[in-house]
């Protein structure tokens, strides 16, 4: 492990600590919040908790900046909580310990939070500086971001004072972000009849592991493997070549994550042990060969498995039917920003157990008529199915704006900062900013960050240098902000 408080800049990264060290899943976030907030409260500094639970913290203008432009920084305290199998962690008890590799700061086998506490701790940073210049300065920490946008969804508009906003939640260093994907969950539901074994049957687990998984809206495009989706396919074969019986499924943890793990009891006739093992053989080579590239470490295994009841069959050729069918990856490339994805879906979470089918789909676009049409397909289909189908969280895309003067206040200090051209992309992710702006329609907004690498996934990581270099260009940023005009 690493004393991450020793990391330069020291400014940054002793908050980034803290955030380490408290833990924040979505939804408990509170304790993280209250500290934060008489930590503020030390330092002199203005404190609001608005309606939804959001932590504002405004700071004062440097002497000389009085006039300046106000600025909102803005980014979420929750983190996605990842861990791979077998790693003893609970993320509401435990803090991260993460360890530093090349240059790296990674958590190994859990999610390390960077997405976004390290936007959270440059926040920070600017409240605890003395010796930085600056117009007025609100910090906007907001809930519940990866559970669905919960915090910005009820940020009370006038609130804000500040006229532009600086978020710091993308995870790719030298590019600037000034348009983000909408999206919706939804979530699909039933009963079912469950009856006993069959006599004769023999009964094991199937385990998916080894995929990369990932985010599921910045990474979707890669083409990586949904475990969700991989054993499903699986089931459906072994159907063609044996009475299957299926007495439960789960697959997946988070609705924003890409699967990468599914495991389901199932149970066929003993006489057909010799064709279900000789199947699973040959459905890991495929995978690994469909996957070349990407996620060729798809492993399939068949544990001890115990049950004592299955789906009726019925039920089950129903239900897994309707799965098999339900989309999962890009739906569409955008014709507007070249080699972006315009609008997506990805099957996240599955649970079947004790007579109910549950499952979770994130749908994603650019254009909120693209993610209203499919998640409205995916509705019919599994309506089909008999299934209840609701749909939750909607939230507006942020529609880009080239003309955006934050955006080529940017792009002219990092030229100055740096010697080098920035990017300027759209991301597939949904970010803040769409919601934010809905509210604040004349809110001027940009989003930048430094290298994040595995977002979502256990090995998630962040580039130490990119970090220094994000502190530097927020600090010569927020110096440059012009004057308001009269």
């Amino acid at each position: 492990m690493v004393n991450i408080a020793e990391l330069e800049p020291v400014a940054v990264w002793e908050h980034f600590q803290t955030l380490c060290d408290i833990p924040r899943p979505s939804k408990h976030e509170q304790a993280l919040r209250d500290y934060l907030q008489g930590w503020a409260e030390l330092r002199g500094l203005e404190t609001v908790i608005d309606q939804a639970g959001n932590l504002i913290v405004r700071k004062a203008a440097t002497p000389g900046f009085e006039n300046r432009i106000g600025v909102v920084l803005q980014g979420h305290l929750d983190m996605v909580c990842q861990a791979n199998s077998g790693t003893v962690h609970d993320f509401f008890h435990d803090p991260i310990r993460p360890v530093l590799k090349d240059g790296w700061l990674i958590a190994e086998n859990t999610t390390l939070g960077a997405d976004n506490g390290i936007g959270v701790a440059l926040g920070l940073a600017v409240l605890s500086s003395d010796d930085i210049q600056h117009g007025p300065i609100e910090v906007l920490m907001t809930l519940d971001e990866e559970a669905g946008m919960g915090g910005a969804l009820g940020l009370e508009p006038g609130l804000l004072q500040g006229r532009m906003m600086i978020n710091i939640d993308t995870e790719e260093w030298g590019e600037f972000y000034m348009g983000c994907a909408g999206g919706v969950d939804v979530n699909v539901q039933r009963a079912y009849q469950a009856e006993p074994l069959p006599a004769g049957y023999e009964v094991c687990q199937l385990a998916v592991s080894g995929l990369s998984g990932g985010h599921s809206g910045a990474d979707i495009h890669l083409g990586r493997g949904n475990a969700n989706k991989v054993l499903i396919r699986l089931l459906r074969e072994l159907e063609a070549v044996t009475a299957l019986r299926i007495a439960s499924f789960n697959g997946g943890t988070a609705r924003n994550a890409l699967a990468r793990e599914a495991f389901a009891v199932v149970a066929y006739p003993v006489a057909d042990s010799d064709k279900v093992a000789a199947k699973l053989d040959a459905y890991q080579a495929l995978m690994r060969f469909e996957l070349a590239g990407v996620d060729e470490g798809v492993t399939l295994a068949a544990n001890v498995g115990r049950t004592d009841t299955v789906l009726a069959l019925a039920d089950q050729q129903t239900i897994f039917a309707a799965l098999h069918a339900a989309p999962h990856g890009v739906k569409r490339m955008s014709q507007r920003v070249s080699g972006v994805v315009e609008t997506s879906n990805n099957l996240g979470v599955i649970a079947i157990g004790e007579g109910k089918v549950f499952a979770n789909m994130m749908v994603r676009s650019l254009l909120d008529s693209g993610y209203q049409n499919l998640a409205s397909e995916i509705a019919a289909l599994f309506r089909l199915a008999d299934f209840d189908v609701q749909s939750e969280g909607g939230y507006p895309g942020w529609a880009p704006n080239p003309a955006s003067p934050l955006l080529a206040l940017f792009q002219d200090v990092y030229q100055r900062e740096f010697g080098a051209q920035s990017g300027v992309q759209v991301i597939h992710a949904g970010l803040e900013c769409g919601i934010i702006g809905s509210k604040y329609p004349a809110m001027d907004m940009v989003s930048f960050g430094p290298n994040i690498r595995g977002a979502h996934a256990p090995g998630e990581r962040v580039e130490v240098a990119s970090v220094g270099k994000a502190w530097q260009l927020l600090q010569a940023v927020l110096a440059a902000v012009p004057q308001q005009e009269d």
